[in-house]
């Protein structure tokens, strides 16, 4: 009878399994039992692999010897690829390469500058160990290839090479669902929107924004524009206008472009200088009267429902350093870093999915920004600088001699002042019931309310122009000091904003994902060392030992019966 019934639950359990194996492949579901959800794709991400097509090629260049926190990276990138892999209706491969392995330095900088060409760049990391400092160089990017195109992905947003890397890591793994789904989104479309910088107005140089474009340049169509020649079909086709820190007034016939451009739901991008100050202008001099620029926007940015103020914010608390000479030694000029309060570091608002989870961004000279109440508009503040701060209207005189002056905390202490504000909604005409400007013949479009629009509006001409090199001339990456050696979050923030304002699915929300990392305390790890690797290693050993011994004596007492 027990035979019977031992042998009848084994028939029992072997039918099960293979009723659980046919039905599985037909109906599939995966668990996550984490409780921050990190291994659950969100529903706009499964519709976009489930609806694909086209088989992808997605190629991650972080592999080989890597440091333990890139290693996280690493694996983190392998998990979710993986989660992509089962939800996609077509074949999704994923390979993991190490592009210099077994390569000498002169095939290593070959590799280098041909990965270079099609948006896969290298960061040299100082990472810091218990024996100190070391030089690592990584690939911290990934290929996305499909029907003959190719995207490139970066990994690592918001790398600051003075910073955390752990918690730097921890937000690149926050953001792995939302880079991964926006570069799959553009790799499979092949929709290629059209960006555009002007440049009819003294706005900054292709020098200046070299990297600016380049990197635009991997998943847009991008040019310059002139909107003293550009006709309504030719902004037409512009998905996005960027203006960059414009230093000649705007023309009646060029605010009536950018209107129309509005008015027919396009998004724009001003980065304005409303004071003229130069910290170039200062060295060899003994100052600069930072006065007013004239650049004839003050009556569209109000109708639109901002203005950018006549002034210049100073942030002691939170400000970037620049070089400053303390004398000739030797016949060598010395130069040290200082801190100048002008140049204050500002703080992405946590609230607002187009700049969550981004660094700190540098800003020269940057004025505050304010709303103006405009029905239909919707406004929201982007960034700010720190509570400690002051804020200076102009005409006033500048010089690097305000270095050395002393200063009063209690002077500094206010509330965060705000530089950059998005704007989103019907904008309402400018040239509603005003006369067509000379220039224009006929009417681009009689809308007094333009279609739903977006743009955002900083107080800073500076915040997406690259450093150059004073040696060979090139352009540094958009964000990185020469001075100090960080890297800032400008060019996370340039592509941010860009994807927002291309993007019709508004997939930048799955930056609203978090994911908790429980990093072990590398302060109790140092001090118990010793402890943990006995705890570890020995005591399974031991406890080996106990139950073999036991189950001797167990089995002696059993059978000596």
């Amino acid at each position: 009878m027990r035979l019977k019934h031992k042998w009848g639950n084994s028939i029992i359990v072997i039918a099960a399994l293979i009723i659980l194996n046919i039905v599985g492949q037909y109906a599939f579901y995966r668990f996550d039992f984490t409780a921050d959800k990190r291994f659950t794709l969100s529903e706009k991400t499964k519709a976009l692999l489930e609806g694909n097509e086209k088989p992808v090629m997605i190629t991650v260049f972080l592999a080989g010897e890597l440091p333990p926190a890139f290693k996280r990276l690493q694996a983190a990138v392998s998990d979710i690829l993986s989660d992509y892999q089962a939800y996609a209706k077509k074949d999704v491969k994923v390979v993991f390469v190490d592009p210099l392995a077994g390569l000498n330095q002169a095939d290593q900088d070959t590799v280098i500058n041909n990965l270079y060409e099609r948006g896969i760049e290298a960061t040299n990391l100082s990472v810091k160990t218990e024996s100190g400092l070391t030089q690592k160089l990584v690939f911290p990017m990934a290929m996305m290839e499909s029907g003959g195109k190719e995207f490139p992905i970066k990994l690592f947003q918001n790398l600051d090479t003075r910073g955390n890397y752990e918690d730097n890591i921890n937000r690149a793994i926050e953001n792995l669902e939302y880079i991964f789904t926006s570069g799959l989104k553009k790799v499979i479309s092949g929709d290629n929107p059209r960006i555009g910088f002007s440049e009819s107005n003294g706005e900054l140089s292709d020098l200046h924004l070299a990297d600016a474009i380049h990197t635009l340049s991997n998943s847009y169509l991008v040019g310059r524009i002139d909107l003293n020649s550009i006709d309504k079909a030719g902004l037409d086709k512009l998905k996005m206008l960027i203006i960059a820190k414009p230093r000649k007034p705007f023309t009646e016939e060029e605010k009536y472009k950018i209107n129309y451009f509005v008015m027919n739901g396009g998004r724009v991008l001003w980065s304005i200088d409303q004071v003229n100050a130069e910290l170039d202008s200062l060295r060899g001099k003994s100052g600069q009267m930072a006065i007013n620029n004239n650049l004839n926007l003050d009556d569209m940015l109000f109708m639109y429902g901002s203005r950018v103020n006549y002034n210049i914010i100073a942030d002691p608390a939170n400000s970037t350093e620049i070089p400053v000479s303390t004398g000739v030694v030797g016949g060598q000029n010395q130069m040290q870093l200082v801190p100048w309060i002008y140049y204050p570091i500002l703080l992405p608002d946590t609230a607002e999915s187009v700049v969550k989870k981004l660094d700190g961004v540098k800003s020269e000279f940057p004025s505050t920004v304010d709303t103006i109440g405009v029905r239909g508009v919707k406004k929201s503040y982007i960034l700010s600088t720190s509570p400690y701060n002051k804020v200076f209207n102009v005409p006033k005189l500048f010089s690097l001699q305000m270095l050395s002056e002393q200063l009063d905390p209690r002077s500094f202490q206010s509330k965060p002042q705000h530089v950059g504000l998005m704007l989103e909604g019907n904008f309402p005409s400018v040239f509603a019931g005003r006369p067509l400007p000379a220039t224009i013949k006929q009417p681009y479009t009689s809308a007094s309310v333009g279609k739903p629009a977006k743009m955002i509006v900083i107080g800073d001409g500076d915040i997406f122009k690259n450093q150059v090199s004073e040696q060979n001339g090139s352009p540094f990456p958009l964000g990185f000091d020469r001075y100090s050696q960080r890297t800032f979050g400008n060019k996370a923030l340039l592509l941010n904003i860009v994807d927002y304002f291309t993007d019709n699915d508004n997939l930048i929300a799955l930056r609203n994902k978090e994911v908790k990392i429980r990093l072990l305390d590398k302060a109790k790890i140092k001090l118990e060392k010793t402890k943990w690797q006995f705890i570890n290693v020995v005591v399974p050993l031991l406890l080996l030992i106990f139950f073999a011994i036991f189950q001797h004596y167990y089995r002696k007492y059993k059978y000596a019966k």
